[in-house]
């Protein structure tokens, strides 16, 4: 993998209000990718479902008590492969004992669809942040 081609950083409280602003950004990177062979709109769509997805969960499960908390969402572009890393402050999981929903309308759905939807999901603690890495080739 060479250098980023482009990376976007946003950083925002820990308020919904922001999910829709995170799922545009998604699906603006998707549809000017240049060198990405593959259907852009449906790229856009998954972006746009897994960013706010994961966001979500970031923010639902955050420090909402704490006013000044915020989630961070990096999103780096390689020529070859798509990583997004979501930062959080909360009480952090397990990924690998969050079970398979048993119906869409259950908890762990938004997990589910991240990874049916992206080729690797991790899960791991970072000095003070959770962090949830994603990964999509490009290829």
């Amino acid at each position: 993998m060479t250098a980023a081609e482009f990376q976007v950083d946003l950083v925002i409280p820990t308020q919904t209000k922001y999910l829709s602003l995170i799922g545009s950004i998604g699906e603006h990177i998707a549809k000017g990718l240049e060198n990405y062979s593959g259907d852009k709109n449906a790229l856009a769509y998954q972006l746009n479902l897994v960013l706010t997805e994961a966001t979500t969960n970031a923010i639902k499960h955050s420090n909402s008590d704490n006013p000044k908390d915020t989630v961070r969402i990096t999103i780096h572009i390689y020529d070859d492969e798509l990583v997004i890393k979501v930062y959080d402050h909360g009480q952090g999981f397990d990924l690998d004992a969050v079970p398979l929903p048993d119906d869409l309308q259950e908890s762990g759905r938004g997990l589910f669809f991240i990874r049916e939807l992206m080729d690797s999901v991790e899960y791991r603690q970072e000095q003070d942040w959770n962090v949830l890495e994603i990964r999509k080739s490009l290829k």
